[in-house]
């Protein structure tokens, strides 16, 4: 069975084609981050106007790398929500448009049920059960992955997510946008402990995260200095930040680990493509004898072979998840714990 997978949630356009018997077939992806650039964040209508521009081109593209036909596919998934409505409203109606001219069902697939399974598509995937750390520019959550649609909230940020709180922070210091991969570099010039920041919720008995305050405290430390910041001083609140995420999610993570007696630990979003996170997180586990997993880097961010493998399971465990009925709707808010299981 093959999957055609649109993913348009944001500000990326992806687009893959899963082969359920031989795996990802192939995928292309568009980022606007040069598009955003300028205006230090993502601007919603420019997004959705970029998705129309990319999209159809990247199908083509697709198609071409698997060398296969449009009319071989044997159902359609996108990405239903939770995202930028206009934005998701330009996967879908392509969608329902491919799936109207031929004949094929369309499965609309939620954003986080993509990432909460992309470390599957790996060489060497987990196995059910396992703990998730979700963790991008929008959402920070442990999660209990018993299966395809069954998760359980351990977890989540009262604030700020993990890469919100790494982009704004990148700001504060006069980083370029996007800030979190800019911070990330940075930090590694820096030396450690010269700026002492906060570890929000560290001790506390939940497996909440909180980063708003760590943000707050970079303020303070930039505002402490001779303005232009000289790049060593930006280098070490750079480290001090950095430091501070990578410590909470670890600790938080060995806590989640220890509380449901599970030995995998799986990492999504795009933040799980931090080098000092990876790094701490192989430590962690390793004293504690458990496995981690990661997504491929080109599938941390936003991408369509989540898309399409996520759809896959649900349509191969159950068709009548998916409807020839091409009139569509999005989700912009929608809570992973009203999916049902499969």
């Amino acid at each position: 069975m093959i999957v055609l997978g649109i993913e348009s949630s944001c500000d990326e356009t992806g687009i893959a084609l899963y082969d359920t018997q031989k795996g990802l077939l192939s995928h292309a992806l568009y980022s606007q981050i040069a598009l955003h650039a300028e205006y230090g964040g993502v601007v919603p209508e420019l997004a959705s106007r970029d998705h129309i521009r990319r999209i159809i081109p990247l199908l083509k593209e697709a198609f071409e790398k698997a060398s296969i036909e449009p009319s071989m596919i044997d159902a359609i998934a996108c990405t239903q929500g939770p995202g930028l409505a206009g934005a998701l409203l330009v996967g879908s109606s392509v969608a329902a448009g491919i799936g109207f001219a031929l004949g094929k069902p369309i499965i609309g697939v939620h954003h986080l049920e993509g990432h909460l399974l992309s470390p599957l598509l790996s060489s060497n995937p987990p196995s059910f059960p396992f703990v998730a750390l979700l963790v991008s520019g929008g959402h920070t959550q442990l999660m209990k992955v018993s299966g395809v649609g069954q998760y359980e909230l351990l977890g989540e940020t009262l604030d700020d997510a993990a890469g919100e709180a790494f982009d704004k922070s990148a700001k504060l210091m006069g980083l370029p946008y996007p800030g979190g991969p800019e911070i990330s570099r940075l930090a590694e010039q820096g030396t450690p402990e010269v700026f002492q920041l906060p570890r929000p919720m560290l001790h506390s008995k939940d497996l909440n995260f909180s980063f708003s305050g760590l943000k707050t405290a970079v303020l303070t430390a930039v505002n402490k200095q001779t303005a232009p910041l000289a790049e060593e001083t930006k280098a070490d609140i750079a480290r001090g930040f950095v430091d501070a995420v990578v410590e909470v999610l670890c600790a938080k993570c060995a806590k989640a680990l220890r509380e449901t007696k599970l030995r995998q630990l799986v990492v999504a979003g795009g933040v799980g493509a931090n080098r000092q996170l990876r790094a701490a997180l192989d430590q962690m586990v390793a004293k504690r004898r458990c496995k981690v997993y990661y997504p491929e880097i080109a599938f941390c961010t936003d991408n369509g072979a989540m898309i399409a493998f996520a759809g896959a399971m649900r349509f191969k465990a159950d068709p009548s998840c998916a409807t020839r009925s091409y009139g569509f709707t999005v989700r912009p808010r929608w809570p992973l714990e009203e999916l049902q299981a499969v």
